[in-house]
């Protein structure tokens, strides 16, 4: 994930798995970065309006990183692992190391946090994706298209959710990753 923010990503794929994890043994890793970490105070004001995450968002914040800089990782309960990097996403991307299966891709519009969405860091969200790997996004803007395009991924424009008219889908092209 490009922007931990709230962790409210976190929580939906954590709430996933619970409900759909293929056998006791099996596990989630998930990879997050964030620039800035907000309090966990400042989170459980937002965690409040989906009260149906409550439990997963309390075992959350009981366990909230409290790195100013740097990767912690912090295991969850139902064999999930969060692997959180706090810093500016130019330093933290090259440091990575994984093969992502999909990518929840930052909520902010490019304008407001260019250097998410630049060339750079669709490279590198390549390099870290495994074959086949998919994003997702709710911006649908042409630079974000193009720098995803550039990095060897096919992207769709998929109907949106709530006020959101359109959001992007994109897959990583085999050729991408050999």
């Amino acid at each position: 994930e490009l922007g931990f923010g709230t962790g409210l990503n976190l929580l939906a794929a954590w709430d996933l798995w619970r409900r759909n994890r293929p056998s006791p043994h099996a596990r989630l890793d998930y990879l997050s970065f964030e620039g800035a970490l907000m309090p966990a105070e400042q989170a459980a004001q937002i965690h409040e309006m989906w009260p149906e995450m409550a439990e997963l968002a309390g075992e959350l914040r009981a366990r909230w990183p409290d790195r100013a800089r740097g990767v912690e990782r912090i295991g969850l309960p139902d064999g999930v692992t969060l692997t959180l990097f706090v810093d500016e996403i130019a330093a933290a991307l090259p440091e990575a190391r994984a093969r992502v299966d999909a990518w929840f891709l930052d909520g902010f519009a490019p304008s407001k946090n260019p250097e998410m969405w630049s060339v750079e860091a669709m490279a590198h969200v390549a390099r870290l994706s495994a074959p086949g790997a998919r994003a997702a996004t709710y911006t649908v803007a042409g630079d974000v298209r193009r720098n995803l395009e550039a990095a060897g991924f096919t992207v769709e424009k998929k109907p949106g959710h709530g006020r959101k008219k359109e959001r992007l889908e994109a897959r990583l092209m085999p050729a991408a990753t050999e």
